[in-house]
């Protein structure tokens, strides 16, 4: 039996977490569990002289397996952030993607995958990742569900909202930041871009804030003049 699954997909030995396969490759194939040994029923023992034999042979087990299959998106750019930092909406001014937008925090129960077409240049794969919270690692919220897709990705791009009334910007990317070294430490070494979101509304102070607290390219955004 052939069981088709996304790319992306890890095949996990339930019981003892054994990671089996990583399927990231277009048509790649892995053997999970072998058949048993097909039997023999009476007919195969019929002769011209014993036509109904009353004896067979039976067949031989196969293999067992508990299996758990975990879906990591593959991406090459990942947009993390608080949320109703304006992810979805960057997502849906770059791309072909239109996620649920909406002004209230957890618009995004799901994360969205949008294609970046530059011409000349090809395309790539931008992955909009619901919102951390405070905790995120341990489970709260529903960052422990979606924080295994950042692990495919190449690089991060950390949505901070700079307006008038958000969170201290550079408090919230150093939230972002203790929920990706709780959840994984190899997270911080991927190359990051701090995108100061909301730009186009009143910030007064908020972008100086972020600069002054955060090292790295910061790159103001809006996501209404595209």
């Amino acid at each position: 039996m052939t069981i088709k699954v996304p790319l992306g997909t890890l095949v996990v030995d339930a019981e003892t977490g054994e990671v089996l396969a990583d399927l990231t490759g277009e048509g790649q194939r892995v053997l999970v569990a072998r058949g048993g040994r097909g039997g023999r029923g009476n007919a195969r023992f019929a002769t011209a002289t014993h036509r109904a034999p009353r004896f067979a042979q039976p067949g031989t087990p196969g293999d067992v397996h508990t299996l758990r299959l975990d879906l990591k998106l593959i991406a090459d750019a990942g947009l993390v952030g608080l949320p109703n930092a304006g992810k979805s909406s960057m997502l849906a001014a770059f791309s072909a993607a239109r996620p649920k937008i909406a002004a209230y925090p957890f618009t995004t129960l799901t994360p969205n995958l949008g294609v970046v077409n530059i011409p000349s240049r090809g395309g790539f794969v931008v992955a909009d990742i619901p919102g951390l919270i405070e905790g995120a690692a341990q489970g709260a919220g529903l960052g422990i569900r979606f924080l295994r897709h950042i692990e495919r990705t190449r690089l991060l791009v950390h949505v901070v909202d700079i307006s008038d009334g958000a969170d201290d910007p550079a408090r919230a990317v150093e939230t972002i930041e203790q929920e990706l070294r709780a959840y994984n430490p190899a997270l911080l070494s991927l190359p990051r871009i701090l995108a100061a979101n909301k730009s186009d509304l009143p910030h007064a102070a908020g972008l100086a804030r972020l600069a002054a607290g955060c090292a790295g390219r910061i790159c103001p955004w809006s996501s209404s003049r595209r």
